[in-house]
């Protein structure tokens, strides 16, 4: 009988509640013999403030080589992060994927066997208990999600 893949997503953008994070789903993965997948999601654009209330999703592009720049520097996260968690037994694959946050979790989440992410993260409210990303994917995820403190 084939036994389905095992697969774990957690997500890191650099900070200690990721780190803590990754620290956690590299444990779980080892004890449930599953991938981790490790995922920094980053975004090219910045908001136009301003915009009309029928344009909430107007976004300035950012030039070329930053956009170039911001994608290397999450590969290094999500590589750092992977070799991190592969220092601690777990089988670990990096990716950073463009994209919302806590969109690309969520949808990472579809067939995943469990979500991982920090209680806050980067974000800009860091007196938030729960960060958005972390609330967005415990409402939204096709999975059960850990929330790591």
């Amino acid at each position: 009988m084939d036994q389905k893949t095992r697969r774990i997503v957690v997500g890191v953008d650099g900070s200690e509640p990721a780190e803590r994070a990754l620290e956690w789903a590299a444990g779980e993965a080892r004890l449930r013999d599953a991938d981790l997948e490790v995922v920094t999601a980053w975004e090219a654009s910045r908001p136009l403030y301003g915009a009309g209330a029928a344009d909430v999703a107007a976004v300035a592009r950012v030039e070329p080589g930053v956009r170039d720049a911001v994608a290397q520097h999450a590969q290094t996260v999500a590589d750092h992060a992977a070799r991190r968690a592969a220092a601690l037994g777990a089988r670990a694959v990096p990716h950073a994927v463009e994209g919302h946050v806590a969109n690309t979790l969520v949808e990472l989440s579809g067939g995943a066997d469990l979500l991982v992410v920090g209680n806050r993260g980067h974000g800009g409210f860091g007196s938030l208990l729960l960060g958005s990303v972390s609330a967005q994917c415990a409402h939204h995820a096709s999975c059960p999600v850990v929330i790591v403190r």
